[in-house]
Order: C-alpha cells, then structure tokens, then sequence
C-alpha cells in the first residue's frame, strides 16, 4: 500500500472511532431522526467521572450511513435493573432507544415512532420485559422491544400517564400514576388494572422503597407528597411533616436508594430535603444557590452511598460527595435543560444525563 493510500485508510479509521467512542465533535452522521437536524446539542450525554466530564453518546447503529438522535429532546431514562449496560432512552415525539453496550450504540424501538415516551421501566425478573407510558396509554413488550402491545388505555384522550413504576419484589405488580390524579395498579403484569387513590392533583413520580414494597411514596405536581405504608392500599399526605418547608407541596422528584433503606430524598420548590426515617422527619440540605432559584429538574442518589447527591437544573449540574455540605457546580454539556438524570446501580462514577430544549 502507498502511503497516502495508508494515510487516508487511517485517517478515516480514525474518524470512524471518534464516531463510535461517543465524542462530541461535530461530524455529520448522517441524517437525523428528527427535522431539526441543525440543532445537534441534544440527545443522552454520560460521565464516567461522576460529572466533571460528559460525552455525547447518540450513535444509532446500522448497516449503511451512521445515524444519530443528536437532534431530539429526549425526556425519559431508565436502566435494566439486572444489567446496568441496557438502557433506554424515551424521546419527544421521536420514539424510543434502547443500548446494550453503556451507550456506546443505540437502536430504534421498532412501531414507536412519532410518539412521546414519558416513562419507561423494565422487569427486574425479566430483562425483555418492559413498559412504556405514551400519551394516555401504557405499552409493554415481551421480546426486549422488538414489538409493542397496549395494555392500558385510559377514555380520555386528553389524559396522560405520567408515572410508572414495577415493584421490585413482586414484578407481577406494576402501577401507574395519570395527569387526572390517579394512582392505578395491576398485580398480573398489566393483564387487569383497579384504582387505587385519586390524589385531585397529576401524579408526577410513584417510588417503592428497596427495603419494602409496602412502603410507597407519591410526588403530587401541587399537592406534595403522600406516603403508603400499606402497599398502596391507603395514603396519607405529608403535608404536616413538610409544612415548615416553604413551597414544599410544589413537587419536583424523589429518590430512594439501597445504601439506605429508610432515607427519602425529596425535591420540591423549596429545595432539596432529607428524612432517614421513611417521612417521618425531614431535614434542609443546604444548597449553593438561593432555594427559589434552584428550580431542580431532576434528582440522583448513589444508590451505594447516599452522601453523593446530584441535581440538575435548566444550565446546571450539581455534585456533593458530603452529603449536601459542599457542593461543586458545572455548566451543562448542552444548550438545552438537563431534565433526566441516572446512575449506574453497579458502577456509580457513571452517570447519564437527557436533555430538551427549554421552550
């Protein structure tokens, strides 16, 4: 071989690598999955050093011209409670991707494109198991996204399903949560589905606790939060435990975390608060910023040391090693609003961040 010849050969093997590491400079992929193609600043990014550096990482993989979702706002994120390299990633009006290698490729859910997929969860007693929350009905697939069948589907059109969650102990048990207030509950892995409680306020995130099924929490958009200590037979609102917290019953996420069975993380419009005792008690974490103006978007604890806390914000991200003592500030890897943020339950220096334009 000449050498130019072998200096192009390796130039373009090279290209090819930057392309499939993930990294962030601008080559052209091909088209985009959406008509926004100019903006490319979007997608899922990841850190493998719990957020002092980020990554683009959109490559969809196929045969022919490499494609990516640097374009579209993608608004969920979840990942295989049994395999931390298999995750998916739900997009505004594009669709759903799912990875099984970290990230480093994704494909396309086949028979899901143009839709909104708000929630994703998946089986942790089966991998190909997984469910979807799209508009006002809930899809699940049997064959690890190869196909999609609806098993809810609620009469209002304007309705939303906004919250999902399976439990962890039981798997046969998965519950969703609707713009409308519900709380809706099937024990047969979506087969049949009864109401729970209505919460007269849109249900924004339905947590199980590590340490026990029968513990549940609710974040209510304007209503709070509200706990189960039953399995989600009777609820009662937190109001009286958080009514010292100005804007308290402004909900804006929830985390629990194995490290520490009984500890609840809760953000609201007042900032971010702590209870070691399943809500009975809570306490201030302190913040860099005025609480106002914190406006967190979404919350992550390691769940093997409940002393790292991130948030994200619309320009943010936020990071303490101390339990909320000290706090280190980075801007955001994009233009857009960080809206989704997820750990690796395995290895917890890994941290995945999606991101949508803010309109």
């Amino acid at each position: 071989m000449s050498k130019n010849k072998f200096l192009k050969a390796g130039l373009l093997l090279s290209l090819l690598a930057l392309a499939l590491s993930g990294c962030s400079l601008n080559f052209n992929l091909g088209p985009s999955t959406t008509s926004n193609a100019g903006a490319t600043d979007g997608g899922v990014f990841k850190s493998v050093n719990k957020g002092d550096n980020w990554q683009q990482k959109t490559l969809i993989m196929g045969v022919g011209r490499l494609k990516s979702f640097a374009a579209d706002d993608i608004v969920s994120l979840a990942m295989d409670p049994s395999d931390n390299r298999a995750l998916y990633a739900g997009g505004l009006a594009t669709g759903l991707y799912y990875t099984y290698d970290s990230a480093d490729g994704w494909q396309a859910a086949a028979g899901l494109a143009g839709a909104t997929v708000a929630n994703v969860a998946v089986d942790p007693a089966n991998k190909c198991l997984i469910y979807l929350a799209v508009a006002n009905k809930v899809f699940k697939s049997g064959d690890c996204s190869r196909s999609w069948s609806g098993i809810y589907f609620d009469n209002e059109l304007n309705v939303r399903i906004t919250a999902l969650a399976i439990d962890s102990f039981n798997s046969n048990n998965v519950f969703i949560g609707t713009s409308r207030g519900e709380i809706i509950a099937s024990s047969d892995r979506g087969a049949t589905w009864r109401t729970l409680f209505r919460f007269d306020s849109q249900v924004d995130k339905i947590v199980i606790s590590p340490a026990s099924s029968k513990v549940m929490f609710v974040g209510a958009n304007s209503k709070g939060l509200f706990r189960s200590l039953d399995g989600g037979v009777n609820w009662a609102s937190l109001s009286d435990k958080l009514k010292a917290f100005d804007d308290y019953e402004r909900f804006r996420d929830l985390a629990m975390i194995p490290a520490e069975k009984s500890a609840v993380f809760l953000a609201t419009d007042y900032g971010l608060l702590k209870s070691s005792d399943d809500g009975a008690n809570w306490s201030k974490i302190e913040l860099i910023t005025p609480e106002s103006q914190a406006k967190i978007n979404s919350l992550a604890v390691n769940p093997q040391n409940g002393k790292e806390i991130y948030y994200v914000t619309n320009t943010t991200f936020y990071r303490s090693l101390d339990g909320g003592k000290n706090w280190t500030s980075r801007k955001l890897p994009t233009n857009r609003a960080g809206v989704k943020l997820l750990i690796d339950q395995k290895n917890p220096a890994v941290i995945y961040l999606a991101a949508k334009k803010v309109k």
